[in-house]
């Protein structure tokens, strides 16, 4: 690139090492340098490439990190020909004044005037810029005050072991790498905001450290000059006289690194050790902290001020745990910002889906500690599957709960007298209360809320569609107050453990769960005791039975769904095949839990069956394997095959090898030479997961019609009730007219089912017609007038 395409003959190849201490005539001249050491010679530096430039760059130990080092290394003076404002000083002849990056131009034609400009070019390349401005910046070297903390390194490194770091792998990574390449802290900077440096120096140069204000005042020439604010202006008139020789000192210009300021938090908060006993109480009962937490680029800022102040100081950590953030991008994986204009604002958030949708969604995505892609879709299902979930059932509950004046501490049943579905929920809610507990502990808070969220799902989804009939019975007897004891104590249970998550949703359903009803209660959640885990109330063997029936169930509800059967039409028949390796627990846990499956699929008997019962297998040889082989046998094998009794084609489901009968000679083909494809069985629709199938018999015959039929009819009464305006309690006068088959089912058989149902204290099936007062449902296709009244 440097010498263009073709125009170079290369006469010798060296290595760039062998280049070191080379000298050569410098450019330019306008500074008098003494010529001593290796000025204007060919030094090595590690940070060169040759894949940008030309492998040569020029040195200037004043204005760069690297070059500094390098300078040190070989000696090099520091020549400093830029002044503070970034321009020319009075040495640099025509130049003097002018900003360093606008002499560019200007420097590079005197050098082709001075006939040593070989090339030049205008490229792009990385440079420094403010972030505000967008103006070049320039590296430029000061004195300054340092901490030397390269003294304490081994101490560093050893309190970092003991830190808990989330993730772990921040610990020798990014923080580990950053603490072993650690160089002194510059503790100074030459800004007028800040806390002003507590150095003052005399004439002759001695310096005078200042500890407290008391000294301050004992040092002062004038203690009255002392300021209560100890900011500049005011600090930097105060003088002070140097203890042994008492020389008056005035402050340096500088302040402190505001970094030193946040890694002091722990004890300047306190003002320690200037606060008397109180603050060292204080101090003492605080530090080190349990907890800290900020986002991952802190581990050169507040993660390394904490420890680097405090180990110099206390010999030990100022944190215990430290919970490293990732960055939240835009949902492209961008980072956001307002020039791109993919920034979302937090607080349109929070007046759309609630801050407590935000707090989930950030909680439950991914491990705070990983780098996540963030969208509005994320804060909407946070929204519909937990927190709509958990209201939802809240509500569910308060309804029956003030229908039936329930009172949690009048008609409280014990555990061991309640039901097998009461006892399921109470186990797994300890469970829920163990794992989120453990987790919290670890700090691993998505896997604690998801938990939560689970336990909800399985609350919503499994318990109270299970109890339902419990909560809505006339009767008020034991089994609705236990009913009604379970779900309450899940509730108030789950509004602590989601308190840290979403904070105001919790205090919702506390305040009106407990604060309410309870005059001793906390005030608060948050002011409550966190749930302890009572190990005597788990049954792992029913959560057990009651996951393998649950199993079926999802199956179950997957095979409905794929043969497009109404949830209401009733089944003959569910089979489960369980083929699964190490799950002979299932069989048993399904039995045990028979009745609440059959209720779940709307099925009227369950069997377990063979993989043959349920799929049929369509058997054809691999011609690609058996046609060399078998050659003319071939067509006979498809025959044989095709013909194939229902448990050969399972076996070959199964891998095994299956022998088969072809112009009368046995032929065994292995699993390589068959192919295998299974169907349902007709008549049955099958969904299947890991080695579990569960297949429903969806045949139906008059009876099985009949009653979806008025199952059919209850929902849509169900509906007319709710939109005219109906209490769920209150008994209704049902008029219907116009459908001879819904009559007739009703006359009979299904008559009283019906009116329990809606709660129908009359039931009129060949109703006057009064305009205005019949409303028409369609039922399996076919008109039908409904009227509805309260009850006289």
């Amino acid at each position: 690139k440097v010498f263009g395409e073709n125009s170079y003959k290369v006469v010798e190849t060296r290595k760039g090492s062998e280049l070191e201490g080379l000298k050569y005539q410098r450019p330019f001249d306008y500074i008098e340098v003494e010529e001593t050491g290796n000025l204007w010679t060919v030094v090595l530096g590690d940070y060169v490439t040759t894949t940008e430039g030309t492998g040569l760059v020029h040195t200037a130990p004043a204005y760069g990190e690297d070059d500094a080092r390098v300078g040190r290394r070989y000696g090099l003076p520091t020549i400093h020909p830029v002044k503070p404002d970034g321009t020319f000083d009075d040495r640099v002849g025509p130049f003097a004044g002018v900003f360093v990056k606008k002499a560019d131009p200007g420097l590079v034609e005197e050098l082709r005037e001075g006939g040593v400009l070989f090339r030049s070019e205008e490229y792009e390349h990385a440079y420094p810029h403010c972030w505000r401005c967008g103006t070049p910046l320039l590296y430029y070297a000061k004195k300054a005050w340092y901490a030397k903390t390269t003294a304490v390194l081994d101490d560093l490194l050893s309190e970092n072991e003991g830190i808990n770091w989330v993730p772990e792998h921040v610990k020798w990574g990014r923080f580990g790498d950053w603490l072993r390449n650690n160089i002194d802290w510059a503790l100074s900077r030459e800004r007028y905001w800040g806390t002003p440096l507590p150095i003052w120096r005399t004439e002759s140069g001695a310096t005078v450290v200042v500890g407290s204000v008391e000294e301050l005042k004992e040092l002062a020439l004038d203690p009255e000059e002392v300021p209560d604010d100890l900011h500049r202006p005011y600090i930097d008139d105060v003088r002070v006289r140097h203890p042994q020789t008492g020389e008056p000192a005035r402050r340096v210009p500088e302040v402190l690194d505001v970094w030193f300021d946040s890694g002091s938090m722990p004890f300047a908060q306190y003002a320690y050790p200037h606060s008397g006993a109180e603050g060292a109480e204080h101090f003492g009962r605080q530090f080190p902290a349990d907890y800290i937490c900020e986002a991952v680029d802190q581990t050169r800022g507040w993660f390394y001020s904490l420890l680097a102040v405090s180990t110099m100081l206390f010999g030990k950590s100022s944190y215990r745990t430290c919970l490293v953030l990732g960055h939240i991008l835009d949902s492209n994986g961008k980072k956001m910002s307002k020039s791109l204009g993919n920034v979302i604002d937090p607080w349109e958030v929070f007046e759309k889906q609630g801050a407590d949708a935000l707090r989930w969604a950030l909680y439950t995505a991914t491990n705070p500690g990983n780098t996540r892609r963030f969208s509005e879709d994320q804060v909407d299902e946070a929204v519909r599957k937990y927190l709509l979930t958990l209201w939802n059932t809240y509500s569910f509950f308060v309804t029956y709960a003030r229908i039936d004046s329930f009172d949690p501490r009048r008609d409280f049943v014990e555990p061991e007298d309640r039901t097998l579905m009461d006892r399921w929920a109470l186990s797994e809610l300890q469970l829920t209360v163990k794992t989120v507990t453990e987790r919290l502990d670890a700090y691993d808070v998505t896997a604690a809320g998801r938990a939560v969220g689970e336990f909800v799902d399985e609350l919503s989804n499994w318990y109270v569609r299970r109890s339902r009939r419990r909560f809505w019975k006339g009767e008020d007897d034991q089994d609705k107050k236990a009913a009604h004891s379970t779900l309450y104590e899940c509730l108030v249970t789950v509004a602590k453990l989601t308190a840290p998550f979403t904070p105001f949703v919790a205090e919702g359903l506390y305040q009106n769960l407990v604060a309410n009803a309870d005059p001793d209660a906390p005030d608060s959640v948050h002011l409550a005791a966190w749930p302890l885990y009572e190990e005597a109330l788990v049954d792992e063997g029913l959560s057990a039975r009651m996951a393998a029936a649950r199993r079926v169930v999802g199956l179950g509800r997957a095979a409905r769904n794929a043969a497009a059967a109404k949830n209401r039409q009733p089944l003959r028949e569910v089979v489960v095949v369980d083929e699964s390796p190490g799950e002979g627990d299932l069989a048993e846990g399904v039995e045990s839990l028979k009745d609440i499956v059959l209720e779940e699929l709307n099925v009227k008997n369950l069997r377990f069956g063979a993989a043959e019962d349920v799929t049929h297998y369509d058997l054809k040889p691999n011609l690609g394997v058996v046609g060399p082989k078998y050659g003319s046998l071939v067509p006979g094998l498809r025959r044989a095959l095709a013909e194939a009794p229902p448990a050969v084609g399972a076996r070959a489901a199964a891998g095994e090898a299956v022998t088969v009968e072809v112009n009368g000679e046995e032929v065994t083909l292995s699993p390589e030479e068959l192919l295998v494809e299974p169907t349902e069985r007709e008549g049955y629709a099958l969904a299947r997961e890991g080695g579990l199938s569960v297949a429903l018999d969806v045949r139906l015959d008059e009876e099985l019609e009949d009653e979806g039929l008025v199952r059919e009819l209850v929902h849509k009464v169900q509906n007319l009730r709710r939109d005219g305006g109906f209490e769920i309690e209150e008994g209704v006068s049902v008029g219907l007219r116009g459908n001879r088959r819904v009559a007739g089912l009703l006359g009979g058989r299904w008559g009283e089912y019906f009116k329990t149902e809606v709660l129908a204290r009359e039931l009129d099936l060949d109703a006057e017609s009064e305009a205005g007062s019949f409303q028409e449902v369609s039922v399996d296709g076919e008109a039908l007038m409904v009227r509805l009244e309260p009850a006289g």
